[in-house]
């Protein structure tokens, strides 16, 4: 059976997804209060994001033997994670997304598992507390 990050095209597109996604929370108006969630140097970010999507994609296990579990929702209750943030994610993502993955079909199979996992971490009022986030 074909991964995900088989299907998207691995490390190399997984790279490039993971710098067009900063790319935009840098430059989008829209992502304003997300950029602003993270440090000036998004080097060591950009890093841990690409061993996750790595492995969450069904590429090597970059992030766990590092990491840990994942945990994502714990590691995120620092910050207030909204609707609004929960669609700016996602604004940068689906460029992201649109940009660097050239297969229709794994890129919407992709989104889609995203949507889920964006809707999962919301930490604020309207998140449903059992939904499952959803993997490609």
């Amino acid at each position: 059976m074909v991964t995900p990050y088989e299907r998207i095209g691995g490390a190399v597109v997984v790279d490039r997804l993971v710098e067009a996604f900063y790319h935009r929370m840098d430059t989008l108006p829209e992502a304003k209060q997300i950029r602003d969630m993270h440090g000036t140097n998004l080097g060591p970010i950009k890093h841990i994001l690409k061993r996750y999507f790595s492995e969450w994609l069904g590429g090597p296990k970059l992030y766990s033997p590092e990491k840990g579990h994942p945990r994502l929702r714990q590691r995120h209750m620092g910050f207030a994670i909204g609707n609004a943030e929960r669609d700016a994610w996602l604004l940068c993502m689906r460029g992201a997304l649109e940009e660097t993955v050239s297969d229709i079909q794994a890129r919407q199979d992709v989104d889609a598992a995203m949507t889920k996992l964006a809707d999962w971490m919301r930490n604020q009022a309207g998140n449903p507390h059992d939904a499952r986030a959803g993997r490609p």
